[in-house]
This record gives structure tokens, sequence and C-alpha cells, in this order.
């Protein structure tokens, strides 16, 4: 596989990390990464040495009035392995409570792109895809799970593949 998929989500805080309001979402984060760490198809996520994302420190334009926002910048095999992640599993438990800590945002959170294999975007890369996807909608260079476009040099079309399983039960 000469690409992976990089995937970044962003999410505006109700309320600081430490509060009583996110208790349930901190005490969730360590087994949801765990379990994303052993997921068939994963390939690496962004943290700090000590194992820690929330402290990753990017996309501070986009706080607005919230509490600050958080970063997930992970990478994957392909689409399906990223999905059968996102859309299962303690992921899809916590995902579907994320009303109550996190914003309810009108653009688009989450980005898709593809990287070169062996190599790990970074947080501007992330930041670049979210304001692409935003101004311009889904294209090879920043898409979505409900408009996927194939790796670079594939013959498929994922886009023709689409199913209603990868859209966002939560």
């Amino acid at each position: 596989m000469d690409h992976h998929l990089a995937q970044v989500n962003v999410s505006r805080l109700l309320a600081p990390l430490d509060s009583p309001l996110l208790a349930d979402f901190m005490a969730a984060l360590d087994e949801v990464n765990a379990e994303a760490d052993r997921a068939p198809g994963f390939v690496w996520r962004l943290q700090t040495e000590d194992g820690n994302a929330t402290a990753v420190r990017a996309f501070g334009w986009d706080a607005g009035g919230s509490h600050g926002v958080i970063v997930n910048l992970t990478v994957w095999r392909d689409v399906e392995a990223l999905a059968g992640y996102v859309f299962g599993g303690r992921h899809l438990e916590v995902m579907r409570r994320r009303r109550t800590w996190f914003e309810r945002a009108a653009e688009a959170t989450t980005a898709l792109w593809w990287v070169p294999a062996g190599s790990l975007p970074t947080t501007e890369d992330a930041e670049e895809r979210v304001r692409l996807l935003r101004a311009h909608g889904p294209t090879p260079a920043a898409f979505t799970f409900r408009q996927p476009f194939p790796s670079p040099g594939s013959a498929g079309d994922l886009r023709a593949e689409t199913s209603d399983d990868w859209l966002c039960p939560a």
C-alpha cells in the first residue's frame, strides 16, 4: 500500500477539560485511545511524549467562544479500517454523548486525506485540510466519510461504494 489515510477531528469544548462537565469524557479517553491503538488498520495517533492527546495545541483559530479545542489526528491503513473503529465499540458509545461535552459546529470538523505510507501528518497539515474542506467541500485533498476519495494511483472510486454504514449512527 503506497498511501495511508490521515484523519483529523476537532472539537470545541463546552467547559474546561478538568471541569465536572467533562469528567465522563476524560475518564473514557484512555480506554477509547487504547481501543484505537489495537484496532485493525491503525497506524499512528498524535500525542505528547506522556501519551496525552488533549495537551496538543492546534486549531486555536477555531476555538471561537468555546473553552478551547481538542484535536484528534490519526493515520489508518484505509477508509474502511477507520470507519470500522469510528462507528463501533467504545468510540461509538462515547461519540453518542458528544453534545454533552462539545459545541455543535455548523462547519466541517473532521477531514480525511491520503498521505504517503510512512509519513506522518502535522497539526499544520490538519489545519490546512480542515480549511480546504470548509472552503471547497470534499475533494481529493480533503474529504469526508460521506464523500470519500480513493488513494492516489488506485483504480477504485470510493464515492460509488459509500454506504449508509459509513454515516455517523450517533
